[in-house]
């Protein structure tokens, strides 16, 4: 039977673009049908760029509905709507205010595939999320259905004012050219293995791996990852094993399927929303509307303020006090202080371990990911080199579930350590 393939890379036009989504479709393109679908024929939609919500429904719903396999290979990045924090894909005119009128609701992927007979379908995504989004990221579930096999990573938002490569599809369609489809957990696991030896991923990345579980209908994590996310809620603890989950997010319940909201609000015919007020008693509403702002000595302020409170009510070892120094880690990334940054992580990685943590345990992990990849990031030598010894020495101690991280750091300690003087664009380390 033909397996159907369905192409789609999206992202906005203008300011608001995170990734380059469509450059990697003429490399999937040139892959061949068959080796796409994992199927002997197979029937191949492309959609780049795509304007409007409904006509990417369309098409993933004629995708659906076709017998045999289905493999979707999704592009681009996620923004939340203002007003009920629903994960959506950002379009062409998608912009922070129009997410609700303008983006597809990841729902929506999930209300259309969730039918299909288990084991039938498949999702491989490269998805840039932006400050919103990757601060509440361990709240939203990205569960597409039951039955379906997804891999793929979510990426914190680039530098401003710059715009990332979908690295990790690049690398999926490099893999396929050479003419044949590996298990998709094996595909997976390469691709990421490429782009950490091409210098391109990023240890802070999240790693999408589950399949569905034999003869149930359900999930279970797959792929390369032990343990990882399981769909259709928060991790406890709020990080996946072995993956970097942005820890300061907003409090609530995981995101589950609704109806498809309206396109415009009642009694309107064009696409403004109104900007949501941040709710005076939630201290992380007051901080992301300040970053949204770029208000970042405010946001930082204010959560210095409740980390201070906590440490004086909790401890320095409790999970409240380092609740908000990982928010205050995550808000100088937004800033573009990668060394503050990195310099926060490993103090949070530090206090855990000192604090009897195993050096494999979740939240330690994911600290000294996302130290290692905003170290990655600095690109003021001086400050480089002098975080560096610090973070070989965690990596000695926490080396990950990613081959080759303490030797990554290892290397490039010394290369800073031979060029003291050369300035030093800020990399993506490998993930």
């Amino acid at each position: 039977m033909p397996g159907t393939v369905l192409l789609l890379a999206a992202s906005p036009a203008g300011k608001a673009c995170l990734v380059d989504a469509a450059s990697v479709l003429p490399i999937l393109a040139a892959v061949a049908p068959p080796v796409l679908a994992g199927t002997d024929t197979a029937n191949v939609v492309e959609l780049a760029d795509p304007l409007e919500p409904q006509a990417v429904l369309t098409r993933l719903r004629a995708a659906a509905g076709a017998p045999g396999p289905l493999t979707v290979f999704l592009t681009g990045q996620l923004q939340l709507d203002r007003r009920q924090h629903l994960p959506h894909l950002a379009l062409a005119r998608t912009t922070p205010a129009t997410v609700r009128y303008t983006a597809f609701p990841w729902h929506w992927l999930r209300e259309e595939l969730r039918l299909r007979p288990p084991g039938s379908t498949a999702l491989i995504a490269d998805l840039h999320a932006d400050a919103e989004t990757w601060q509440h990221l361990r709240t939203l579930s990205l569960d597409v259905g039951p039955g379906v096999t997804v891999h793929g990573r979510v990426a914190p938002p680039p530098p401003r004012r710059a715009v990332a490569q979908p690295s990790y599809m690049r690398a999926i369609a490099t893999i396929l050219r050479s003419g044949q489809r590996p298990p998709l957990p094996q595909l997976h696991h390469q691709a990421l293995s490429r782009i950490a030896s091409d210098g391109q991923g990023a240890y802070g990345d999240v790693v999408l791996s589950w399949e569905p579980a034999p003869g149930v209908g359900g999930s279970v994590p797959g792929g390369p990852v032990p343990g990882g996310p399981v769909p259709g809620g928060p991790v406890p603890g709020g990080s996946v094993p072995g993956d970097g989950v942005p820890s300061g997010s907003a409090p609530g319940a995981a995101y589950r399927s609704a109806p498809p909201p309206p396109r415009t609000p009642p009694g309107q015919t064009g696409t403004t929303e109104t900007r949501a007020i941040p709710d005076p008693r939630d201290p992380h509403a007051a901080i992301t509307a300040a970053v949204q702002a770029e208000r970042h000595d405010e946001a930082d302020a204010l959560a210095a303020r409740h980390e201070q409170d906590a440490l004086r009510a909790h401890g320095p070892a409790s999970e409240q006090a380092l609740h908000w120094t990982e928010v205050r880690a995550d808000l100088a990334m937004f800033a573009g202080d990668a060394a503050r940054s990195c310099r926060t992580w490993m103090a949070v990685a530090t206090a855990r371990l000192s604090a009897g943590h195993a050096p494999d345990a979740p939240a330690v992990e994911t600290a000294v990911d996302r130290a290692h990849h905003q170290w990655g990031r600095v690109d003021d030598v001086a400050r480089a080199r002098e975080l560096g010894p610090a973070l070989a020495e965690l990596r000695h101690r926490v080396p990950g579930r990613r081959e080759g991280a303490l030797q990554h750091v290892q290397r490039h300690l010394e290369e800073l350590r031979q060029n003291p003087q050369e300035p030093r664009p800020a990399q993506h380390v490998p993930g």
